[in-house]
């Protein structure tokens, strides 16, 4: 049985041209399916049952002698929040002065010493003196050399404690917010701005906000970028540290335009997840779909559509909204859940605590107001933004209304030109509010081009993009990039194009890697260099990109670059980094034995995940063109559409029409895959 090529497809970009590196639009975590017995009894064992964690976080605003920062306080709380979830005995301190923060440190010390785990975070001011790292105390006064190390915490000399313990020791920096002594006279000596590289004592995990001598953003909304990516990840379970900073450093990278790179040093022995136990089985946008789809709540459906303006599912949730007559979000318009019932509790707790957004909370409270988790909804629901909070800050505003899709993050979509167009003027005035308020922050220049140039300023977009760009934003540059290769409103200058995307890939943007690297395989422009191209996709992949990856596969598979025998490999990983076609393009390698060994069960299993994960392509081919697919595999789709009693017709390995049914409810329901699909 032969299929069709699965060759990268065009998606728009900007001005509606073709987009370079192709593809649809992605999910943000690894699709798979909810096993809801499997959550309640994993939920049931919390993280502090297996092993002793403790936690000291720390946030530092309140500045007598230096700039106030506004975020810290709110990291800390945030963070604290989220660590007590996880099982950690947290100790949280605010606006220390020295001795505060000796003492804390000191306890805290001796805690981490005798536990299993041990995590510091820190917001606030911090600075390197000849390569060795200082965090500052609210209270601290600098007038020469000689105050660095009487007013300052020797951060180095704080983790020399740790050291020569078995347990894990975690450092979370948010300390690089600028350079406290910028524009003032110290004694000799060399003060730069971010903190140095440090960490070389075995079983530290040391995390910086932003690369080694650069400095970080306090953030626009409640959080910094880096707090607001950690919080976003934490809770995902099964996930170990280095898997989670990979994509926390991604949602970074792409909520700042590259203006800042999270960084870590790591010498762990052993692996470490703040949530233990088996991996995600679903993304919490498939979890929740399926928790509305299957339940019909319209205020679960909308609050689908709310967090997934663009997902895979916006079509069945608002076919489902109309059937309901538009149905209010009131909560006595609610349907209850079935009174103890456990194993409600803690599914849609577990993906209330992901997700992250206000209205969900909300609605397992009211669902569930003595539930197991009821208590850490009431906390979580006070570190959440409340209807209009978020409004107030400008640069919120902006990126909501104007951030590339490609650059959406777990915590938030990005907007298609097509919608962007349409809301052109709110987001344009949003955006050049936030380029007052946040004037050394290109990416807000960045956002306001992307949104003249929907709202049809091009002129002053491409001035703006070649300022961001200049700056150091990934996203202009890519963009600018994209406007000189096609000549949409320039001269065309494929030269000056290619460079761009070389500045862009090298300052870690995965589109850039993408875009130049298709130039070097087909040698538009530029000497073809399939080596080359293959380094860059290879590092954009590392880098967390789904679409690097998918991409790989499909060159693999072909024998473009790589071998056949690895494509597979590539497409799997492309789907634990959100790609939902990786599943049809699986599917296909098992189905036909090419690179691997035929597999119809684990065909249908991807065949069946990607009914769930994209837009419906998978199911149109199941019941209109069936015939691309073997017997085989076509009949392990009717026996677990049978096991899942959505199916009561025969296991003939025909497909077609008699199938839409039964695909639709696994479509809107799911049920569990068998291990090592």
């Amino acid at each position: 049985m032969t299929h069709a090529a699965t060759a990268p497809a065009a998606v728009p970009g900007i001005g509606g041209r073709s987009f370079r590196i192709g593809g649809a639009r992605l999910l943000r975590h690894a699709l798979a399916w909810l096993v809801a017995g499997l959550v309640t009894a994993l939920l049931a064992l919390t993280p502090a049952a297996a092993e002793k964690r403790v936690a000291l976080v720390i946030g530092n605003g309140a500045y007598q002698g230096f700039k106030p920062l506004k975020n810290p306080v709110n990291d800390a709380f945030d963070i604290a929040v989220s660590l007590k979830q996880q099982g950690f005995e947290v100790t949280r301190g605010t606006d220390l002065d020295l001795p505060g923060m000796r003492e804390a440190m000191r306890r805290f010390t001796q805690a981490a010493r005798e536990a299993d785990v041990s995590l510091f975070y820190y917001a606030g001011h911090g600075f390197q003196a000849d390569a060795k790292n200082y965090l500052v105390p609210v209270d601290a006064v600098i007038r020469g050399r000689d105050d660095i190390a009487l007013r300052t915490i020797d951060l180095q000399r704080f983790l020399a404690g740790l050291e020569g313990t078995r347990g894990v020791h975690l450092v979370l920096l948010d300390a690089c917010r600028n350079n406290p002594l910028a524009g003032q006279s110290v004694a000799a000596g060399t003060v730069q701005d971010g903190l140095a590289r440090i960490g070389n004592a075995a079983g530290f995990l040391i995390a910086f906000a932003t690369q080694p001598d650069n400095v970080a953003f306090d953030g626009g909304g409640r959080n910094s970028p880096f707090a607001q990516a950690v919080l976003s990840h934490m809770g995902t379970r099964g996930q170990d540290i280095a898997s989670m900073m990979i994509r926390v450093r991604r949602d970074v990278i792409a909520a700042t335009g590259g203006f800042q790179v999270p960084w870590e040093n790591s010498s762990l022995t052993r692996q470490f997840a703040f949530a233990p136990g088996a991996a995600e089985t679903a993304s919490p946008e498939i979890q929740l779909w399926q928790l509305a789809g299957s339940s019909g709540d319209p205020a679960l459906l909308r609050i689908y559509l709310e967090r997934y303006p663009t997902g895979a599912h916006v079509a069945d949730v608002r076919s489902k909204l109309e059937q309901t007559k538009m149905a209010s979000l009131d909560a006595g318009a609610s349907r209850s859940a079935p009174a103890g019932d456990p194993g409600a509790d803690d599914s849609l707790w577990d993906l209330a605590r992901r997700v992250r957004v206000r209205p969900l909370v909300e609605f397992y409270l009211q669902r569930h107001p003595e539930g197991r988790h009821a208590d850490a909804a009431r906390e979580l629901l006070g570190v959440l933004p409340a209807p209009g909070e978020a409004a107030v800050a400008p640069e919120t505003a902006c990126e909501r209304a104007a951030t590339h899709p490609r650059d959406g993050t777990a915590n938030a979509e990005g907007v298609p030109l097509d919608d962007l167009v349409r809301q052109a003027d709110q987001a344009i005035d949003a955006c050049r509010r936030a380029v007052r308020s946040s004037p050394e922050m290109p990416h807000y220049k960045a956002l306001l081009a992307r949104a003249l140039w929907a709202g049809k300023g091009r002129a002053e977009a491409i001035r703006l993009y070649r300022e961001a760009a200049d700056l150091g934003n990934l996203r202009a540059m890519v963009s600018l990039g994209l406007i000189l290769e096609s000549g949409d409103g320039v001269p065309r200058d494929v030269p000056a194009a290619l460079a761009l995307y070389e500045r862009a890939a090298e300052g870690g943007s995965p589109d850039g890697a993408i875009n130049l690297a298709v130039a070097l395989l087909q040698g538009s422009g530029i000497a073809r260099n399939p080596s080359r191209a293959a380094e860059l996709l290879t590092r954009a992949s590392e880098q967390g990109s789904a679409i690097a990856t998918y991409n790989l596969g499909v060159l693999a598979q072909d024998g473009v670059l790589g071998s056949p025998d690895k494509a597979l490999g590539y497409f799997r990983r492309a789907i634990d980094l959100g790609d939902a076609r990786g599943y049809r393009a699986a599917a296909i390698l098992l189905d036909e034995g090419r690179g691997t060994r035929k597999a119809p069960d684990a065909a249908a299993d991807m065949l069946l995940r990607g009914v769930s994960a994209d837009s419906g392509e998978v199911l149109s081919e199941l019941t209109g063109k069936a015939a691309s697919w073997s017997a085989d595999t076509l009949k392990a789709v009717q026996a677990r559409l049978k096991a899942a009693g959505y199916y009561a017709g025969p296991v003939d390995g025909k497909g077609g029409t008699r199938l839409r049914e039964p695909l639709q409810r696994w479509r809107t329901s799911g049920t569990p895959g068998p291990k090592g699909s």
